[in-house]
């Protein structure tokens, strides 16, 4: 396993922590003009649990794998949080803003795979 697959599985792991819900991991890599290896896509159900998930992967990535996103953009607003870890961008969402951006079928071509949601 690689070193980013290991940050994928590491980011899912500050997800469920959360009770983060329909995750998908999207395998860009090989995909010309892709701007990440991988997207890690979930929603929370309100604001402040997509800031408990965004602030749950960035303490788990940090713990397990030293890891620190490089940028992370809609805190605040926690509608959308992006969180840049280079070659993984992780996207949480409320349930209506990710149906409304769709990410998931902008990548057609690109492998998905579906975390079955924790009870």
């Amino acid at each position: 396993m690689t070193t980013t697959q290991l940050l994928v599985k590491t980011i899912i792991k500050g997800i469920q922590e959360k009770k983060g819900q329909n995750i998908t991991i999207v395998d860009l890599a090989g995909i010309d003009g892709a701007i990440a290896n991988y997207f890690v896509i979930c929603q929370g159900n309100s604001p402040s649990q997509v800031e408990a998930i965004t602030e749950s992967i960035g303490e788990v990535a940090r713990k397990d794998q030293g890891e620190k996103p490089v940028n992370v953009v809609g805190l605040g607003n926690d509608q959308w949080v992006a969180m840049d870890y280079t070659d993984v961008l992780v996207h949480i969402f409320l349930p209506e803003i990710r149906e409304f951006y769709d990410l998931e079928n902008l990548w057609q071509d690109a492998k998905l795979t579906t975390i079955p949601n924790l009870d």
